[in-house]
């Protein structure tokens, strides 16, 4: 089984990917969602984030208010290492046990770990090949914007928050630029998932920069 690793800046498309990758036949490891169970009420990981960060991030009935907490460490660089050394280990531990899980069923070919802080969280290490789904930071910026609602500070905190994008671009093996329209996207996923296909099923397809879906 080929583990893919999925990455790209905010409001890159990196989800869409995913969405394309899922109907061609991928298992879909999403660390957001890994990241949300870390959050649950009553696990360790709920318990060490109240402790960081006191009570005032939780609603009445217990739960941790994610829009309280992302305006405290979107703000603040260190609280959000704060958070990351309390998140990542755990979304680290859970990916590895779905990977696991997912080579001993036998019937994958491809299993995708979906992370926009693939490399923050180094969780490129266990992954076979990362691709990067890259927007020059001004297209970000814009569709962040008018995707979530932001101000365009709110909008450049979190962007600041992950990786520089062209830092991603630079590490990954497989570039998909996705500055273009959907069906050219979906040309470009195409052509790269045919690849890693093959790739996974043993096939000498090298992975180089000259190759690169762009």
């Amino acid at each position: 089984m080929l583990v893919l690793g999925l990455t790209g800046g905010i409001a890159s498309g990196k989800s869409t990917v995913a969405a394309m990758l899922r109907k061609r036949g991928a298992a879909l490891i999403d660390a957001d969602k890994l990241g949300h169970r870390v959050l649950e009420r009553g696990s360790d990981g709920w318990s060490a984030i109240i402790a960081t960060f006191g009570e005032g991030i939780l609603t009445e009935d217990g739960e941790i208010d994610r829009k309280r907490l992302g305006a405290i460490v979107f703000a603040d660089p260190e609280k959000l290492k704060q958070l990351n050394a309390i998140s990542h280990p755990r979304i680290r531990a859970m990916a590895l046990d779905e990977i696991a899980a997912l080579r001993a069923r036998g019937d994958v070919e491809i299993a995708v770990v979906d992370a926009a802080l693939l490399f923050e969280g180094h969780w490129d290490d266990f992954c076979d090949e990362v691709w990067v789904v890259y927007v020059p930071e001004e297209l970000a910026l814009e569709r962040l914007v008018a995707r979530n609602g932001l101000t365009e500070e709110q909008a450049r905190e979190r962007i600041r928050a992950q990786m520089p994008i062209d830092e991603k671009k630079a590490r990954g093996d497989v570039i998909i630029d996705n500055s273009g329209s959907l069906a050219d996207l979906e040309a470009k996923v195409e052509e790269a998932w045919a690849a890693a296909l093959r790739r996974a099923r043993g096939e000498a397809i090298p992975i180089t920069r000259a190759g690169t879906v762009a």
